[in-house]
């Protein structure tokens, strides 16, 4: 008999042990600040299931773009743009809102995928979303301005996703 209830009382420490561990998880918000030629921090680390709020302002003297993604594709020889956008490769629409007038977008860009560009000094955008399953693993942020002088120059960045 103190087996079973032994076992019985095991079972439920150990049910409700597993669904804390599925609990969503705290949010999470990181300041972005895009300069000549560089994101700080040039690493950030999120967790899937847990709310993301990433702030992003240009802090240099020249327009700044941030994506996510992998597999750098070029153009004429030059960095243009992510083969997987991470965005789009695992189906989430992120919520982003400006500080300023500028839209995402706004300018003609000749790479495509998610982009936030904040061409003033000063301006600031907000890009909120939740990582997913999809989404595990290493991203690059880039800014690909100046047909990828920025990039080359060193902007880029790591984002990882974890399980």
């Amino acid at each position: 008999m103190k087996k079973v209830i032994f076992s019985f009382v095991f079972i439920f420490i150990a049910g409700i042990l597993a669904a804390c561990a599925q609990a969503t998880s705290e949010p999470v918000s990181y300041t972005i600040e895009m300069s000549e030629f560089a994101f700080s921090p040039s690493t950030v680390e999120v967790k899937v299931g847990q709310p993301v709020t990433l702030e992003v302002i240009n802090n240099g003297s020249l327009e700044h773009e941030i994506m996510f993604g992998q597999q750098v594709t070029l153009m004429e020889n030059r960095p243009n743009g992510y083969m997987t956008e991470m965005f789009t490769s695992a189906g989430v629409d992120p919520e982003t809102m400006m500080g300023t007038d500028t839209m995402e977008g706004m300018h003609e860009e000749s790479h495509s995928g998610f982009m936030v560009v904040l061409p003033e000094t000063g301006d600031r955008a907000t890009i909120t979303f939740t990582p997913t399953e999809k989404m595990v693993g290493e991203w690059e942020m880039g800014c690909f301005e100046q047909e990828g002088v920025h990039y080359d120059a060193g902007m880029k960045g790591t984002l990882v996703v974890q399980p």
